[in-house]
């Protein structure tokens, strides 16, 4: 499986829809990632992947402080999920790709 590349995520929280741009890349032979929604760049932590399945934890501050874990399926150039806040019910995450990943690492 594949999954480096731009994402655009929609996550479907208890307060509205929020979207967010995921970016996936290879460094060093392994899998990093960066999150940008709501004018807020926070790095992955904790990427695995496992066939097909990926998940990855993500820390944010708007709208509001919440460490996120996610828990998708990719299959081609999309991927479906969830994503948990503690203990806050699980959220709906779709996702589609929409540029394959390019050799450089963005710097945050």
């Amino acid at each position: 499986m594949s999954a480096d590349g731009t994402w655009n995520l929609v996550i479907a929280t208890p307060v509205g829809r929020q979207q967010v741009v995921l970016r996936l890349f290879l460094h060093d032979g392994d899998l990093r990632g960066v999150a940008t929604g709501d004018a807020e760049e926070v790095p992955l932590t904790g990427i695995e992947r496992h066939g097909d399945r990926l998940t990855w934890r993500q820390s944010i501050t708007k709208p509001m402080r919440l460490h996120l874990a996610f828990d998708v399926t990719v299959t081609g150039d999309e991927l479906t999920g969830t994503a948990r806040a503690g203990r806050l019910p699980t959220t709906k995450v779709t996702g589609r790709r929409s540029t394959p990943s390019s050799s450089s690492s963005p710097s945050f």
